[in-house]
């Protein structure tokens, strides 16, 4: 938080560096919110996966990277997939590798848009984001999950349908259990 203060917000945010996700997302809706004098409530999210190659230079340095700064919108790195992995080639949703149980998430530039520019693809997942495994744990006022962040759109291919990987269990993790 002090390099914040240093140099500014980083190009890259470790997403799972945060403990309430939740703040920081919504922060980000509310600058677009208020640059573009619009509701809030009428911004959706829209992701777009890079590829893997640049995800190393992205944990090294949330500073000096390949990506430049969006004006709107965030970068954000730190998730792993379990149950499938995230195919850079076909940018899909796609089988995981023999004996690889968790995958790691590119870089996914998170994209706020008005409800009416939504680009979300025809064939999609809506995947879960935790912070940890075990996918449960509720908030005696509220009788949310604590557990839960949000949930991620990604594309899929023709062959699956999002009731295939729903039924596999497939979720994004900001931590590993190791």
């Amino acid at each position: 938080m002090d390099l914040w203060i240093e140099k500014n917000f980083p190009i890259t945010f470790w997403i799972s560096g945060f403990f309430f996700t939740q703040a920081f997302l919504t922060g980000v809706k509310q600058n677009m919110a208020r640059q573009d004098k619009v509701p809030i409530d009428m911004i959706e999210w829209n992701y777009f996966p890079e590829t893997r190659d640049t995800l190393e230079a992205c944990v090294k340095d949330q500073y000096e990277n390949s990506y430049s700064r969006p004006q709107k919108g965030c970068y954000i790195f730190g998730l792993y997939m379990e149950g499938a992995r995230y195919c850079d080639e076909t940018k899909v949703v796609a089988e995981s590798k023999p004996k690889v149980l968790f995958d790691t998430i590119p870089v996914i530039f998170m994209k706020p848009v008005m409800r009416e520019d939504d680009e979300t693809p025809l064939r999609h997942l809506k995947c879960p984001v935790y912070k940890t495994s075990e996918r449960r744990g509720v908030l005696s006022t509220t009788g949310h999950s604590t557990n839960f962040v949000m949930t991620m759109i990604l594309s899929i291919a023709d062959i699956h349908t999002d009731k295939y990987w729903v039924r596999r269990g497939v979720a994004m993790l900001t931590q590993l259990d190791e």
